[in-house]
This record gives C-alpha cells, sequence and structure tokens, in this order.
C-alpha cells in the first residue's frame, strides 16, 4: 500500500521542481481509478454543485453535500491527499464559523486540506484554520462563487491594477499559512510572476504551463460533457459518445431479447417442469 501524501511532501515538490497533478473528484470509483493511475491530490471541488447535482452554479451547494461527497471520495481512495472545497456560506462569515465547518471536513469526511476562494479578505481566516490544525488550500484569480461580482466567468488580473493585486494576495495566503495556493484563469505571463514569488505550490487553471502544477475538472477532461467546454481544457478522451453508443446499444438488445444471452445468464441441469405456481385460493 501507497504512503499518503503530505502538505510537507507537496511543498518539498515546489521546491524540487516537481510538477503536481490535480484533478476533481466526486465519488469512490473515480477517486480509486485516478489515484491508481498516480493522481498527486485529488480535489472533491464545490463545482460537484454544477456536474453532479445538477446546479447552475457552484454557489447552492451545502456543506452536508460536500461532506457527502468528500467521504465518498475517502473510502475509494484512502491512501490518496484529499482537498475539499468550502462551499459558500461555510466560512464567509469568519475565522471561528470556517474552523467549525473545517473541523467537519476533517473529522467528518476525513479530507487532508480544505480549499476556499479569496485573497487578502480572507487571510484572517486561513491563519484560524491553519491555528486549528487545518491545511489550507487558497484559491484567487477567477472564483466561481463570486463570480456574478467580477462580470461572470472572464480572464482576471489583464492589467497592471489587478495583476498587482493578485500577486499581492498570493503573497498574503502564503504568509497567513496556506500550503499551496489554485490560480484560476489569469494570463500564463502572470502565474509565472506568482509561481516564482511564492514558495508554496501553485496550481494552475487557465493559467498556463508556468505553474506548479496543474488541475482539471475530470468530466471535462474525459470529455464526458456535449455541451461547452472552457477554452483551456484539452479533452484527453472523449467518453460523451462512447457512453451514448453503449447505452443506445444496451436499450436496442433488452428490446429485441438478445441480452442477455446464454453466456451472461445462469444455467442449470436440473429440471423445473415439476413446479406449478401457487394457486391464490
Amino acid at each position: 500500500m501507497k504512503k499518503r501524501k503530505t502538505v510537507k511532501e507537496i511543498r518539498e515538490m515546489k521546491a524540487a521542481g516537481s510538477r503536481l497533478t490535480m484533478l476533481t473528484a466526486y465519488d469512490a470509483s473515480m477517486a480509486r481509478l485516478f489515484d491508481s493511475c498516480g493522481v498527486d491530490i485529488l480535489l472533491v471541488g464545490d463545482s460537484l454543485g454544477m456536474v453532479m447535482l445538477g446546479y447552475d452554479s457552484t454557489v447552492p451547494v451545502t456543506m452536508d453535500e460536500m461532506l457527502h461527497h468528500c467521504a465518498a471520495v475517502r473510502r475509494g481512495a484512502p491512501q490518496a491527499f484529499v482537498v475539499g472545497d468550502m462551499p459558500f456560506g461555510s466560512y464567509q462569515l469568519g475565522g471561528e464559523d470556517a474552523v467549525r465547518n473545517g473541523v467537519r471536513f476533517i473529522k467528518e469526511a476525513g479530507v487532508d486540506g480544505v480549499k476556499l476562494e479569496g485573497g487578502v479578505e480572507v487571510c484572517e481566516t486561513v491563519a484560524a484554520l491553519v491555528r486549528a490544525g487545518i491545511p489550507v488550500m487558497g484559491h484567487i484569480g477567477l472564483t466561481p462563487q463570486t463570480a456574478g461580482q467580477m462580470g461572470g466567468y472572464k480572464v482576471q488580473g489583464r492589467d497592471d491594477g489587478s495583476a498587482s493585486r493578485l500577486l499581492q494576495e498570493a503573497v498574503a495566503l502564503e504568509k497567513a499559512g496556506a500550503f499551496s495556493i489554485v490560480l484560476e484563469c489569469i494570463p500564463a505571463q502572470l502565474a509565472q510572476v506568482i509561481s516564482e514569488s511564492i514558495s508554496i505550490a501553485a496550481i494552475g487553471i487557465g493559467a498556463g504551463v508556468d505553474c506548479d502544477g496543474q488541475v482539471l475538472v475530470n468530466q471535462d477532461m474525459l470529455g464526458m460533457f456535449t455541451g461547452f467546454t472552457p477554452s483551456f481544457v484539452k479533452k484527453y478522451a472523449n467518453l460523451a459518445p462512447i457512453i451514448e453508443g453503449a447505452v443506445k446499444q444496451y436499450i436496442t438488445e433488452v428490446k429485441e431479447g438478445t441480452f442477455p444471452d446464454a453466456a451472461h445468464s445462469f444455467g442449470t441441469d436440473r429440471s423445473y417442469s415439476g413446479i406449478k405456481k401457487k394457486s391464490n385460493i
């Protein structure tokens, strides 16, 4: 059995120039598969709101829903390093509320750390979580929980002012005790500057190749959606038509009576001709 990664080892990977891989996972079977492939970090993202629960955004996701999926991922991959997303409303009220919910992630779901969105405004909360013994991954740039305030899902940090602010936020999150940080939808050149300016791992999503690692939503990279795909996503497979084809073939064979056939049925030498249906009288 492999040894579970630690926060210390993740920091050491940054120092050694070894790039980190992170994928979202929301259930035990996918978590087991991804972990067996050697993915460094499994993120139970609040993106499950859209890809698993059918919400229009991440905002409606609750603590109970996050804990339910985090626990499933932990059961599927007991030796993986698992990070749980703190949903909207679980940390915005400040440190005491955040620590209470962070403890639930650790105790009830068994995750190794939590992720929360925001920059300078959440640094005190990050510090409170870290003091309570809860490892924290930061998240700046495009932050889906507050995307509406940013004018929608748009690239952040294009001008000097916002770029400088993002750099300051990354430095502040490191000082607050975060062990890594997600950079979402920012120019590649800015992501490189941020990555080189902090000693903790910067994990990019739509942030170019010069980050210390990369993360993608697994349904995006596996091509399981037939609708919109973000421009920064590379599809490493196109599973949607394969799944659709398999389901349609199953439907056809069941309706035609060709499934199950003899190879997929149980047989016996015994004859049941003497068994009669019991009378209802």
